[in-house]
């Protein structure tokens, strides 16, 4: 057993490699091998959002606060709150964030495929998010 004490792990700045706008990201979990899960708490300021990517094992976001936005290649924009639950296909290639005027925090989990849990794509522009 490991337990991680809150403050324990400290926060970091989405880069801008991936991210548009303030993202603020809490490390929560990253299981040891031969386990694969890793899970962040992920903070989006108004109008923030990551690029568009995939998971290789899919990925789970638990809506905490606020409200957001989240889009899969082809689909409507889809506004999400507090309680909802979004579960992403492996390879979906997708993108997150906060509505323009509300942030919005979300628990990320998804799964490690040989150390990476992610594959970051192209920037969502402001036309893709404004949809």
């Amino acid at each position: 057993m490991d337990i991680k004490r809150i403050g324990s792990r400290p926060s970091v700045k989405g880069p801008t490699e991936y991210f548009t706008g303030t993202v603020r990201i809490d490390p929560l979990n990253e299981a040891p091998s031969p386990a694969r899960v890793v899970a962040a708490r992920v903070t989006f300021e108004p109008g923030a959002r990551t690029a568009w990517h995939t998971h290789p094992f899919g990925q789970t976001l638990v809506v905490t606060d606020g409200c957001g936005r989240v889009q899969r290649a082809g689909g409507p924009i889809e506004e999400i709150r507090p309680g909802d639950v979004v579960w992403i296909a492996p390879g979906e290639k997708h993108w997150h964030g906060a509505a323009p005027s509300t942030a919005m925090t979300h628990i990320a989990i998804q799964e490690n495929l040989d150390g990476k849990a992610v594959d970051w794509m192209e920037y969502v522009t402001d036309e893709q998010y404004q949809g």
